[in-house]
């Protein structure tokens, strides 16, 4: 997992070879216009969900806590502030059912070892080892995240 400010997306373009593509996209919207939906940004290999919903309790996140296999995630918040929590994957003792492929997600019933916020212009990066739990808080939360093909 990364966390950082989009000020620093630079740093990371070399640790993977979608994330150039996926921080200029990023740079190069009005993040704050962008439009509630799912988009292709380079086909299978770069996707866009953007959300704008109020956030919700820790034990509704939570229950829904997640990972990937095949994607990492680039969670990035436009507005609001945000709470995730965080546990490594090796560390997680109790699937919630099977993987499903066709959604590319595993939920686990374990709880995080962490929470950490993000508010306007901060990102977070996910990869298959780290089982998330997002949206969390009070108010309206608007975010992007891109499904960056493995």
């Amino acid at each position: 997992m990364i966390i950082d400010s989009l000020s620093n997306a630079s740093k990371y373009i070399s640790l993977h070879p979608h994330f150039a593509k996926a921080f200029a996209y990023i740079s190069s919207v009005d993040l704050a216009g962008l439009e509630v939906g799912k988009f292709d940004i380079d086909g299978d290999n770069l996707r866009g969900i953007v959300s704008d919903k109020n956030g919700v309790p820790a034990a509704e996140s939570t229950a829904k806590f997640e990972c990937h296999n095949l994607h990492i995630d680039i969670q990035v918040c436009i507005r609001g502030k945000e709470t995730i929590g965080w546990k490594p994957r090796g560390s997680c003792v109790q699937p919630k059912g099977e993987y499903n492929p066709e959604k590319d997600v595993l939920f686990y019933g374990d709880a995080p070892d962490m929470f950490f916020g993000l508010t306007d212009a901060q990102f977070v990066i996910f990869y298959p080892e780290d089982v998330h739990a997002p949206m969390i808080g009070d108010g309206l939360i608007k975010k992007l995240v891109i499904k960056v093909k493995i």
